[in-house]
């Protein structure tokens, strides 16, 4: 077999199987349809469906991906080999995956021993029939056809002489790729390199690899497959999988183009890769991890005032790779640890500034003034735009609280109830808003809306997405002082406010009214025009 050669590197995603293994993870068939065709705008070489047998909603994909245009992707049915003792023609695992009707098949097949005789509760020579079989059967009616052999290192390191039996099995049988599976996420990258140098490769066909995180190395040991020769490698967007996931794609792909040199088709969209992360974590209602590598908005983040000012004059000594190759970018935190150098970067979309600068200087100070009170804006940036609008003039009041009166009640026999009404003064005179929710700030916020909504139709752009909440001095007990995040999002951005106090409804109204005068000022009054997105949000325990 001819060694890969850098360009022939595939990615197979199975982010709509694997994936939805994970925990907290679930998609509509809707999602599901989209997140396929992003993969395809991506070039992502492999979509894996699921297994058409499992659920109607896997039943419902393939029938309507069937209906679609793939430009790139190849959508692929998964499912296991053949039963024991019965022909592949006849079994309804082997049938389902070839109604699927999709251009590739992957085959699921044992390859540790224990697992035939424990699990299948069959013999080994039964089981290289079962692999043979399956494989045949689908290549025989025009499919391409991937063989995951699963625990394949497990088996490996048990019984070598077995586990490349049924290798040998799968390429006799016409596989067109053997993807080595560490199913239990047990092995390590010298295991791996060692493992794949002792396989008679000549004699086989082209490698894969399948990784799970359980000890953390899914992206080394993937890395180590490729280096050792493997063509393909199966992962998940943002990593999510069984257990503690697997390879995480977002991870991979940048590592195999940039570091390593390797040109699968999805390279010339990798500045997309960033949005495609945030994409499939909104499709699952996930909050992105803010820590992720290369896409995460800590990648790129710098908090201590010497890190700003070394990455102000010359980037690459703070940072591995520009952020925009992977479509994210730069981002210097705000804390008690920032220099005039970090407000200098913050100020720079309103204009030139200098360190000497007065408005520099005063926010310096107010800064760390705030952050003493409780107030933190390295995880917050909109509260913190809006500080810096007011100190060089250019911040434009949305509205003025006159007051707000929230009511909770509950009777023995029903859920409780808050009922709230707030009284607002705008350009246009005076408004007020009423409404009814279950918490304070839900009731809080649908009153805000309420006041709004048909004075401001931007507001209907805006949802809530996530809310919390951290007390910042227990040792007072009820009185303590507590600190709000709000993120908000127009299904194009997100952005985060930050409000505290020692009640915690005039915490959330501080947070509530930034997000709302943060995208006003930023996009209303600027004349940006956002998407559409949908009022409201998960307040409603709050």
């Amino acid at each position: 077999m001819v060694e890969p050669k850098h360009h022939e590197l595939q990615i197979y995603d199975t982010t709509l199987r694997d994936g939805m293994q994970g925990m907290e993870i679930s998609y509509t068939l809707d999602d599901k349809l989209q997140i396929a065709h992003k993969l395809d705008e991506m070039k992502i070489d492999y979509v894996e469906g699921g297994f058409p047998l499992s659920n109607e909603k896997e039943a419902a994909f393939f029938a309507q991906v069937k209906k679609e245009r793939f430009e790139h992707t190849k959508i692929v049915a998964f499912g296991s080999t053949r039963k024991p003792g019965i022909d592949a023609s006849a079994d309804g695992n082997i049938v389902a995956i070839l109604d699927a009707d999709t251009p590739a098949v992957i085959i699921v097949g044992k390859t540790w021993k224990a697992h035939v005789e424990k699990v299948l509760k069959t013999d080994i020579e039964e089981n290289l029939r079962m692999v043979y079989d399956s494989i045949a059967f689908c290549k025989r009616e025009g499919r391409e056809v991937l063989f995951d052999l699963e625990h394949f290192f497990d088996g490996y390191k048990d019984d070598p002489a077995y586990a490349v039996r049924v290798l040998k099995a799968a390429t006799e049988a016409g596989a067109d790729a053997l993807v080595l599976c560490d199913t239990n996420g047990g092995t390590l990258p010298d295991e791996v390199s060692r493992i794949m140098a002792e396989l008679p490769r000549t004699e086989l066909a082209p490698l894969g690899g399948h990784f799970h995180n359980d000890c953390g190395t899914a992206i080394a040991n993937s890395l180590a497959a490729v280096d050792a020769g493997a063509i393909q490698i199966q992962g998940t967007i943002n990593g999510w999988g069984e257990r503690c996931g697997n390879a995480n794609l977002c991870v991979f792909i940048p590592n195999a183009i940039l570091k390593k040199g390797y040109k699968p088709a999805v390279a010339e969209n990798l500045a997309s890769l960033t949005n495609l992360s945030r994409f499939v974590a909104e499709k699952a209602n996930i909050i992105p991890d803010k820590r992720q590598p290369y896409v995460g908005d800590a990648a790129f983040s710098h908090k201590a005032g010497q890190h700003a000012d070394v990455v102000a004059k010359a980037a690459s000594l703070m940072e591995h790779m520009d952020s925009s190759l992977v479509g994210n970018h730069r981002r210097i935190l705000l804390s008690e640890l920032a220099g005039k150098s970090t407000i200098v970067d913050k100020l720079k979309p309103y204009g030139a500034f200098e360190k000497n600068d007065p408005a520099v200087n005063t926010l310096v100070q107010t800064l760390k003034e705030r952050e003493r009170e409780g107030y933190e804006y390295e995880a917050a940036e909109a509260s913190f735009d809006l500080l810096l609008r007011k100190a060089i003039g250019r911040y434009r009041p949305l509205v003025e609280l006159k007051n707000y009166h929230l009511e909770s009640f509950k009777s023995l026999d029903a859920d409780s109830k808050t009922v709230g009404r707030i009284f607002l003064r705008t350009d246009g005179g005076e408004v007020m808003g009423a409404a009814v929710g279950i918490g304070p700030v839900e009731t809080l916020d649908h009153a805000l809306r309420d006041a709004l909504d048909s004075h401001y139709p931007f507001l209907k752009q805006i949802s809530l997405i996530d809310y919390r909440v951290r007390v910042l001095n227990p040792e007072e007990h009820a009185s303590a002082k507590v600190r709000v995040f709000i993120t908000s999002s127009d299904n194009s951005e997100t952005w985060d406010t930050v409000g505290v106090h020692e009640n915690i409804i005039e915490a959330s109204w501080e947070a509530l009214i930034d997000s709302i005068e943060y995208y006003y000022n930023k996009v209303v009054v600027n004349g940006v025009t956002s998407g559409p997105g949908a009022g409201g949000g998960p307040l409603r325990n709050a």
